[in-house]
Order: structure tokens, then C-alpha cells, then sequence
């Protein structure tokens, strides 16, 4: 099963210079629970967001340069050739907008945290059409932290 993560703006945004525009800890809780020991697929850019490589995944890092590389990361210059290294199983996708596009019609299913705001970014993506929400939780806005919502989508 391939699944995408991703928290995503109302406004389509993902990011804003290499970073999330808030911070959700339930939603870095979520997320860890559901990559946890998978196989992770990301672009270049996503892997650089991260402080170093995060624990118990793989990051299988899909870049058109043929030069890249970095501690911890497996690269991949092809969609199929990250899936082949990633192998059978469950395998995650976590972006950014670029990766997301590529494997979109390879997804089974999406994570989504709605993020019920609309920020400045330079990282979008649009909202996913013909798919089946089968599962919704909402959360209401607390402090600074804006509402938000887990939803899991199902290709139709």
C-alpha cells in the first residue's frame, strides 16, 4: 500500500521556506505513529527540512541530481526506482509537492491534516479530488494553534 502524509493548509499550502507554517505537535505524533518502521519516500528538499534522518524509517530520497547524496538517505532518481527500493509492503510518501504530484495516481491512500488556516508559502497542493473520506477527526483551535483536522482519504 502506498500512502501519502501531509498536513495541508485550507489554502493548498504545505510550506513556506523548507518549513511548516505551525506547528501541530498532535500532528508530528501522528505522523510518527504512521511512518514509523515503513519505508519513507521524499524529495531532496523534504529530506534537507529534516535536522538529520528521523529514526526507525528509511528515507528513500528521489532527486533528478545525479550527484546528490547524504548520510542516511537511499537515492533514487525515478519514481519506480524509489518504489522498487522501497520494496513490498507499506510504503509512505511524505513530499513535498513535486514527490506528491509523481505518485499521485500510485496512492492508495492519504493521510491529510487539514490545517484550518490560510498562510503565506511557496509549497502547494491542491486539494485531492475523487477520492472517499473514510475517516474525519476535528480539533478545535487552541491558544496559538490553529483547528485542524485528521482525515483519511481512499482512492474511489
Amino acid at each position: 500500500m502506498i500512502s501519502f502524509h501531509l498536513a495541508r493548509a485550507d489554502n493548498g499550502v504545505i510550506g513556506r521556506d523548507g518549513k511548516l507554517p505551525w506547528h501541530l505537535p498532535a500532528d508530528l505524533r501522528r505522523f510518527k505513529a504512521q511512518t514509523m518502521g515503513k519505508p519513507m519516500v521524499m524529495g531532496r528538499k523534504t529530506f534537507e527540512s529534516f535536522p538529520s534522518p528521523l529514526p526507525g524509517r528509511r528515507h528513500i530520497v528521489l532527486t533528478r541530481d545525479r550527484e546528490w547524496t547524504a548520510p542516511g538517505a537511499e537515492v533514487a532518481h525515478t519514481p519506480d526506482e524509489a518504489l522498487a527500493l522501497a520494496g513490498d509492503g507499506d510504503i509512505s510518501v511524505i513530499g513535498g509537492a513535486e514527490i506528491f504530484a509523481l505518485l499521485l495516481d500510485r496512492a492508495d491512500r492519504i493521510e491529510l491534516t487539514e490545517v484550518h488556516l490560510a498562510p503565506e508559502g511557496d509549497a502547494v497542493v491542491a486539494a485531492f479530488m475523487g477520492w472517499n473520506e473514510i475517516a474525519r477527526e476535528d480539533h478545535p483551535a487552541e491558544a496559538e494553534r490553529p483547528a485542524y483536522s485528521f482525515v483519511t482519504l481512499a482512492r474511489k
